[in-house]
């Protein structure tokens, strides 16, 4: 037997949004037994957008029963059924979210007439709901209702399973079978084809439009997680992937360098975390009209290269309390404080008064030119060769005078050459303050890549 279940929203998201209006038909397998619909109060405002498409207003739903006073009738009529519908996973997650609240669970076998279209009718040009029944001759009425739409599908599902020869939807009810669980519009064998390996793997749209960027260290596994369990706040995403991507990487670092340039460098809809601009700040010198050298910290200037450069503000000025202790610098002179007279440490008697004129020109720049040649010995050059893509080869992760250049790969035998040579093997990448904390955090977990240092 089979549920065949349409439902209208307050929006696309279960977590957030609820239901309007719920339509259950009963299939026996050849014909309708039984129907249930409903609107529903969702407690909550029905937006105008969402009024526009299903014609639900708030005033219709005022005086509608709320989800607890039809819940049991509606886990009745699904229960030991299969749960079908156009985008099964939407209208299910919907409907375990709001029996989750009310602290019931609801788990039922499914169908996607989706995906069981698209394999049972290849080739049509769109299987969206009304253009599959366009295809196929089924008229359907009231388009975006519930009860219209589940009518629709009930008939869609009796032609599937009249052209079902070969047992394909008894194969999608088993568990390994993730006909249930994969995104409706991605073909099974995009994922059946997904390398189990570290990398990174790419969630495109319709139109081949990159929507979501991650990292794996086993690609089909990571990919599968994403479409299993609750999946409330993926279903916008879920519902408009088509197709699935992947490139392999080696080992983890390689793959974590490589997310993060991809997101720079498409900055898809869907990731969030390191789309955020970071404050690229740097440390800058001058010399002013009494020629005195003078540091400035500031966000980082296209064409003019920082002596160094910091993820944050805060972190530039600890960097230079530091440097001004260490070097018995002038605060005023290195944009620690404002002020228009002599420094305050100064007035302590802590600075030696080159923000006054008592310390010389000369004397005081002696000691930022030495502060300036040690920050530049503290920053090393050195590679990390980790694992390659394949048996005979090795990844390699360089940095310039604390500069991130890009990562590559080369042969096991090429781990010996010179700096040049390996520098000659590595894409060039921008650097970013967030590149710099992946390597940090790398290094200290992953003591089996070898780190080969280089005289500047």
């Amino acid at each position: 037997m089979y549920a065949v279940v349409d439902i209208e929203t307050t929006g696309g998201r279960a977590g957030w949004h609820r239901i309007t209006e719920v339509a259950i038909i009963v299939h026996d397998g050849e014909k309708i037994t039984d129907t249930f619909q409903t609107l529903i109060n969702p407690e909550r405002y029905i937006p105008a957008h969402i009024t526009g498409l299903t014609g639900i207003t708030n005033e219709m739903v005022s005086s509608a029963p709320r989800f607890h006073e039809v819940a049991k009738e509606i886990y009745t009529l699904t229960e030991n059924k299969i749960f079908v519908a156009h985008n099964v996973n939407f209208d299910y997650t919907f409907l375990k979210e709001e029996f989750a609240s009310l602290g019931a669970q609801f788990v039922r076998k499914k169908l996607c007439t989706v995906r069981l279209s698209r394999r049972l009718f290849p080739g049509f040009p769109s299987y969206s709901l009304g253009n599959l029944c366009s295809s196929l001759g089924v008229s359907i009425k009231d388009r975006h209702r519930a009860g219209g739409d589940a009518y629709a599908t009930a008939e869609v599902l009796s032609l599937l399973l009249q052209q079902d020869k070969e047992g394909f939807i008894e194969k999608s009810l088993k568990s390994n079978s993730r006909e249930a669980t994969l995104p409706p519009n991605l073909p099974k064998k995009e994922f059946d084809t997904l390398p189990e390996k570290t990398g990174v793997y790419y969630f495109h749209d319709k139109k081949g439009k990159i929507l979501y960027i991650g990292k794996a260290k086993n690609i089909k596994k990571r990919v599968a997680g994403h479409f299993l369990g609750e999946t409330n706040r993926k279903q916008p995403l879920i519902q408009n992937i088509y197709s699935i991507s992947s490139e392999v990487c080696g080992n983890e670092l390689i793959a974590l360098l490589h997310e993060s340039e991809e997101i720079k460098k498409h900055w898809p809809p869907y990731n969030r975390a390191q789309k955020v601009k970071s404050f690229n700040f740097g440390l800058y010198q001058y010399e002013d009209k009494a020629g005195y050298i003078r540091f400035e910290i500031n966000k980082v200037i296209k064409f003019y290269k920082p002596i160094h450069t910091f993820k944050s503000l805060s972190e530039g000025r600890t960097f230079m309390q530091k440097a001004v202790k260490e070097y018995n610098l002038c605060p005023k002179l290195c944009s620690l404080q404002r002020t228009p007279k002599a420094c305050h440490d100064h007035t302590l008697g802590t600075c030696d008064g080159a923000c006054d004129g008592k310390e010389s020109a000369d004397l005081y720049n002696s000691k930022v030119l030495k502060a300036i040649e040690q920050f530049a010995a503290n920053r090393k050059s050195f590679a990390i060769i980790g694992k390659g893509r394949y048996t005979d080869e090795s990844s390699v992760v360089v940095l310039e005078k604390g500069r991130y250049l890009g990562y590559g790969y080369l042969l096991n035998e090429d781990n010996y050459l010179g700096y040049e040579a390996i520098k000659a093997c590595i894409k060039p990448c921008k650097d970013y303050p967030e590149i710099h904390q992946l390597i940090t955090s790398h290094i200290s977990k992953n003591t089996s890549d070898k780190i080969i240092k280089f005289d500047d």
